[in-house]
C-alpha cells in the first residue's frame, strides 16, 4: 500500500483541443475517503465521453477528477474505512466520473465489479461505461424484452457491440446500422440479425422489409440531428426511442403526428451525472443480470487496439477517425 505521499502518472488535457493537448503528468497519490478504493490501474477504456472532454464539450461533474477517463481495471490498493466489499489484492473493475487515465484512482466501492476469473484486466477495463449505459438505456427507460427487436446505430462502436451481445444473449432479434461493409460484416460475427449499410442502403426501408412493416420495438440512437425523424419511421407502436449522443447535431424537427398516432416513447439519459445511488444501483442490477455473460464468455468486448497512457492522444486520434470495431483501451 501506497502512503500517499509519492507521485503517480496521468494524462492531463493542457487545454480544449485536438489530442495533441494529452499530455503525460505526474499527480500526489489520491487517497481514498470513507467509502472509496484505490485501484493500481491496469487498464483504461477510452470513450467518446473522453473526447468531448478533451475538447471542453462536456465537463467532469462537480468534485469529480479533472483527468480524464471512465473506465478502468485494476487490483485494489487501499480502502477507505467504510468499504466492506473488496480487500487490498481484490481484481476489480470499476466505473469511474473521471480519473481513469492515470496509475492509481480513487472510486466509490459502490461503482466497483469483481473481475470474473478467466477474464482479462484489459477485457474488465473495457466493459463497465458500455454495459451500465447498455442496461440503464436498453434494458431499463428502453424495457427491451425477450422477442422484440432492437435497432442499434453505430452496431460497429463499443456501446453498440456491448447492446448487441447483451440484447442478443437475453433473446431479442437485432438490427445494426454502420457506415461500412467490414463493420457490418463484424455486427455479423457478434450475432446480429441484420446489418445495414447506411451508405449503400436506406435503414428506414430495409428495417421496414425484415420486420414485416411492423417496425422495431426499441432504438438505441448515438447519431441524434436528422436521424431522429427517420427513427420515427422505423419504429412500430408503441416504440421506444432512448437517446445516447447525438454526433450529428443536438436538434432535430419531429414529426409530432408520428409520435400520436404510434404512441412512441422518447427519451435518453446520461451516465456520468448520476449520483453515487444511482450508480450504485446500477451496478447491483449489471452484476446480477449482466455480470454471468461476462463470467461464462457469452458476452465479452472485442478490443480494437491497445496504448500506453503515454500515447494516449493517439488511442483519441483513432476513435475520432473512427475507422475502429469494438473498443480502445489504454495500459497504465
Amino acid at each position: 500500500m501506497r502512503d500517499g505521499s509519492s507521485l503517480v502518472k496521468v494524462v492531463e488535457i493542457s487545454k480544449p483541443g485536438g489530442p495533441e493537448v494529452l499530455k503525460l503528468s505526474e499527480h500526489p497519490d489520491p487517497v481514498p475517503v470513507d467509502d472509496e478504493i484505490r485501484i493500481r490501474v491496469v487498464a483504461a477504456g477510452v470513450n467518446r465521453p473522453d473526447i468531448l472532454q478533451r475538447k471542453g464539450l462536456y465537463l467532469p461533474p462537480p468534485g469529480a477528477s479533472l483527468v480524464p477517463g471512465l473506465e478502468v481495471a485494476g487490483e485494489v490498493d487501499a480502502v477507505g474505512v467504510a468499504c466492506t466489499r473488496f480487500r487490498v489484492g481484490d481484481r476489480v473493475a470499476a466505473l469511474l466520473s473521471g480519473g481513469g487515465y492515470a496509475e492509481l484512482c480513487v472510486v466509490p466501492e459502490e461503482q466497483c465489479l469483481p473481475i470474473p476469473e478467466g477474464v482479462s484486466f484489459l477485457e474488465a477495463a473495457a466493459v463497465p461505461e458500455t454495459w451500465f449505459t447498455v442496461w440503464a438505456n436498453v434494458f431499463e427507460l428502453g424495457a427491451l424484452t425477450e422477442g422484440e427487436t432492437l435497432l442499434v446505430h453505430g452496431g460497429s462502436s463499443g456501446i453498440g457491440h456491448a447492446a448487441i451481445q447483451l440484447a442478443k444473449a437475453r433473446g431479442a432479434r437485432v438490427i445494426t446500422t454502420s457506415g461500412r461493409d467490414d463493420k457490418a460484416a463484424f455486427c455479423r460475427s457478434l450475432g446480429v440479425d441484420t446489418a445495414i449499410n447506411y451508405r449503400t442502403e436506406d435503414f428506414v426501408v430495409r428495417c421496414k422489409d425484415v420486420t414485416g412493416a411492423r417496425g422495431v420495438d426499441v432504438v438505441l440512437d448515438m447519431v441524434g440531428g436528422d436521424y431522429l425523424p427517420r427513427n420515427l419511421d422505423v419504429l412500430g407502436f408503441r416504440g421506444r426511442h432512448v437517446s445516447i449522443a447525438f454526433l450529428r447535431g443536438m436538434r432535430a424537427e419531429l414529426p409530432i403526428h408520428k409520435i400520436m398516432a404510434k404512441q412512441i416513447y422518447l427519451t435518453g439519459s446520461y451516465l456520468r451525472s448520476r449520483s453515487l445511488e444511482e450508480k450504485g444501483r446500477l451496478r447491483l442490477m449489471v452484476q446480477e443480470e449482466l455480470w454471468p455473460l461476462l463470467a461464462d464468455g457469452r458476452a465479452k468486448p472485442h478490443i480494437y487496439d491497445t496504448w500506453d497512457l503515454g500515447d494516449a492522444s493517439t488511442a483519441h486520434q483513432v476513435m475520432e477517425e473512427g475507422h475502429f470495431l469494438g473498443k480502445l483501451v489504454l495500459k497504465a
